[in-house]
């Protein structure tokens, strides 16, 4: 497979052109910097702004120092790629933890088909509750007395119900002691209209301590149960991230304030007034570098499943689901390969273009780039869904809601991949 958009210039591009991008993007990095020293911590949406202003400097000179390493002097730019890549990825640590939580959240609430968003969980005793959950539901199912998988976030289990109210049920039914008692948390209103009950017998114990009997009719899982698992899910993946969240802002301000940091910074700013090019530059053209680049993205895509990812509901980013290993999606790698290439890519070409106009690959390339964006958010969202379900002690609803929350972004995955083949086509002819 070859681009259409070979040879994206009509001529040789000397290493001028390399200079002139590089000395721009460190006057954008102490510029950005500049608006983050005067804004602090008192102005969040500015302090957002310059710190991604610093990201995206960080990433287009490091990617241009790798990308066209033998126009530049070797040693500066093999001292200088590392640190840059440093300043990016701890930057953006934070920003990515809270889209992450974002993006989670969101998805439990579509999922659950609540009317309005889940208010935070409340935390008694060290135990996450539900708001709302003064209700307690007794399930009585057929079968020997057993524990579920796990324990409740304080909520009795099984076994030690069964134990507590074993007087009871032998009084008020012959051969109760052969049934499973389980109690659950639940709303007042824990079924919605028309959706039937799960098989068994189900009782509902309220605050006042009325005991109502309903008859179970079928199969279907209770929705509201659904939506009391998704509150707790939700809190706890809003402790979590959050928590990690905190942490990366805290690295990051470290990380400003650190001599490392005002080493690059100070390294940049003689970047932004002399580029240390090597004595060949002033014979080298750029063309050739950019296209070994371009050359690098295609042989990587050419190793993705891209026939399987064409086909939508593909399944494919589902396999290994059920996993035990903490990381069950090493698929997810080489996509995330060909997204760091093709963001190489992009640069390469915009240093080509940057004194010849507009770039006529630019919005495809970069529509490119976005699925793959969300490819990566969803696989490390669905991966968080799956370490939240491994915490110790939680309730199966909370599993189970969590579970349901690593599928669905299983398939933003596939989804993501399905996109990027769509948008890889329009750059990409077929060759006999």
């Amino acid at each position: 497979m070859a681009q259409r958009h070979l040879d994206p210039t009509a001529g040789p591009v000397p290493a001028d052109a390399l200079a002139g991008y590089l000395r721009g993007r460190a006057t954008e990095f102490l510029r950005a910097l500049r608006l983050h020293r005067e804004t602090g911590a008192g102005a969040a949406e500015d302090s957002v702004e310059a710190a991604r202003a610093l990201r995206r400097a960080s990433r287009r000179i490091s990617a241009s120092l790798h990308t066209f390493q033998p126009v530049l002097d070797p040693d500066w730019s093999e001292a200088m790629r590392p640190e840059l890549a440093w300043v990016s990825g701890t930057l953006a640590l934070e920003h990515a933890y809270g889209a992450r939580l974002e993006r989670l959240l969101l998805a439990l609430h579509r999922l659950s088909g609540a009317a309005t968003a889940f208010p935070p969980a409340q935390e008694e005793g060290g135990a996450v509750t539900a708001p709302g959950a003064t209700d307690r539901v007794t399930r009585t199912a057929g079968g020997p007395a057993g524990r579920p998988p796990g324990a409740t976030d304080g909520t009795p289990d099984a076994e030690s119900t069964a134990r507590r109210l074993a007087p009871d049920a032998a009084t008020a039914r012959p051969g109760g002691s052969g049934r499973a008692t389980a109690t659950v948390p639940a709303t007042g209103t824990d079924r919605l209209p028309g959706t039937p009950l799960p098989t068994g017998r189900t009782t509902v114990t309220g605050t006042a301590g009325v005991t109502r009997a309903a008859p179970a009719t079928g199969t279907t899982v209770d929705r509201g149960h659904l939506t009391v698992g998704a509150a707790k899910a939700g809190a706890l993946l809003d402790r979590q991230l959050t928590l990690a969240r905190t942490r990366a802002h805290s690295t990051a301000l470290q990380a400003l304030r650190s001599s490392r940091f005002h080493a690059i910074a100070d390294k940049v700013a003689v970047l932004a007034s002399e580029v240390p090019l090597s004595p060949a530059a002033s014979t080298a053209d750029l063309v050739p570098l950019a296209a070994a680049a371009r050359e690098r993205l295609v042989d990587a895509v050419a190793a993705l499943p891209l026939l399987t990812a064409g086909s939508p509901y593909n399944a494919e980013a589902l396999i290994h689901g059920l996993s035990p290993d903490p990381a069950p999606h090493p698929q997810d790698a080489p996509w995330h390969q060909v997204r760091l290439l093709l963001r190489l890519h992009r640069y390469a070409r915009e240093v080509l273009h940057a004194g010849a106009g507009a770039d006529p690959a630019a919005e495809r390339l970069r529509a490119a780039g976005e699925a793959l964006d969300r490819h990566r958010d969803a696989s490390e969202a669905a991966a968080a869904a799956a370490q939240a379900a491994r915490t110790p002690r939680i309730a199966p609803a909370t599993a189970y809601a969590l579970g349901v929350l690593h599928a669905d972004q299983r398939h933003e995955v596939e989804a993501a991949r399905y996109a990027f083949q769509r948008a890889w086509q329009k750059d990409v002819v077929g060759t006999s």
